[in-house]
């Protein structure tokens, strides 16, 4: 058994013309983030409690697409998703169409915890979380200038706009829907971004955990669900391995990405770096996505691919018990 470590993210494919202040920012919110995972891991708090510790800071900061700051549906309203898994026994929560919930992934891991199901959804999420007393706000609370902006944008573009956090004036709304050679399900996108955040955590006892939290697509159509709260998709844990997942939702929802590091590990042998190269090589499809993961034995590995056109970047963060990683955007 190794030591503990910690991994963060806040999205692959951050495009390059991202304004370099708004750069800084995520990586000073990333390294914060980092900083209150390794504290509570050097307290020898549970996996389970450090990644939902992070991801509800990330989900509290209208930096990125969760919680506070989470991107637009079509008509102009917040729908957010969010998943958490205990690797020791598989144990797991999600929910979907949450409008009111402050913390989406205290949410999930209350479904994980408090109720007989691993998944709620839309109003029977919202019900669950009056009855556990979960905090609850207005939805005008998740909604900031910036995002209506963007969403203006995508529906004069005809688009699900991605890389809503690149300024509207860089942008075309007709060479949004038109030039992008990326595709979605066969429909043409935008400029491909998606700032979904994530976190995956190993503790001193070898114990795996994962959790992930998006407010999803620019201009998606209400009722969507991603891959962030689907198990085995967007997020997995067990003894083996925890790994998040971000990027192209229905493309990582086809190749169960999550799991299938799991299982590479499980049934090929291969060691943590080994099984995310090889399941972002192998499943994607021609799809987007990247990942994030830690093992049982306190190993960090991230991968994520850039294939055509696709400006793709890696923003996140990591640590281990003896090597600490800055926050970066990396190539």
């Amino acid at each position: 058994m190794g030591g503990w470590a910690i991994a963060v993210h806040g999205g692959a494919g951050v495009d390059p013309n991202l304004p370099t202040h708004t750069q800084e920012e995520a990586k000073i919110l990333l390294t914060r983030c980092l900083n209150i995972g390794i504290s509570a891991l050097r307290s020898n708090l549970p996996a389970i409690d450090v990644v939902e510790l992070v991801v509800k800071e990330l989900e509290t900061d209208p930096l990125f697409n969760s919680g506070r700051g989470s991107a637009l549906t079509t008509k102009g309203t917040v729908e957010m998703e969010a998943s958490i898994m205990d690797g020791p026994k598989r144990r797991c929560g999600s929910v979907s169409g949450v409008t009111t919930v402050k913390n989406p992934i205290s949410l999930a891991r209350f479904v994980m915890e408090k109720s007989p199901h691993s998944y709620l959804a839309f109003s029977g999420a919202e019900e669950f979380a009056r009855q556990q007393g979960v905090e609850t706000v207005e939805n005008d609370y998740f909604i900031t200038e910036e995002n209506v902006g963007m969403l203006k944008l995508a529906k004069e573009g005809n688009s699900i706009l991605f890389d809503y956090r690149v300024p509207i004036e860089s942008c075309s709304a007709g060479a949004a829907a038109t030039d992008s050679p990326l595709q979605m399900n066969g429909l043409p996108i935008s400029i491909y971004a998606p700032e979904t955040v994530g976190c995956v955590a190993v503790d001193s006892q070898g114990r795996c955990a994962a959790a992930t939290s998006t407010g999803g697509l620019m201009n998606k159509m209400t009722c969507r669900i991603g891959c962030t709260p689907t198990i085995g998709a967007g997020t997995y844990a067990c003894d083996l391995c925890g790994v998040s997942c971000t990027g192209e939702g229905e493309a990582i929802i086809r190749g169960t990405l999550a799991r299938e590091v799991a299982a590479v590990m499980e049934y090929k042998g291969l060691n943590l770096q080994q099984a995310v190269d090889f399941v972002i090589n192998e499943r994607l499809d021609q799809g987007f996505a990247g990942l994030i993961a830690v093992s049982k034995n306190g190993e960090v590995a991230c991968r994520f691919n850039t294939k055509g056109t696709f400006r793709g970047r890696w923003l996140g963060a990591c640590a281990t018990g003896d090597q600490y990683m800055l926050a970066g955007i990396w190539n």
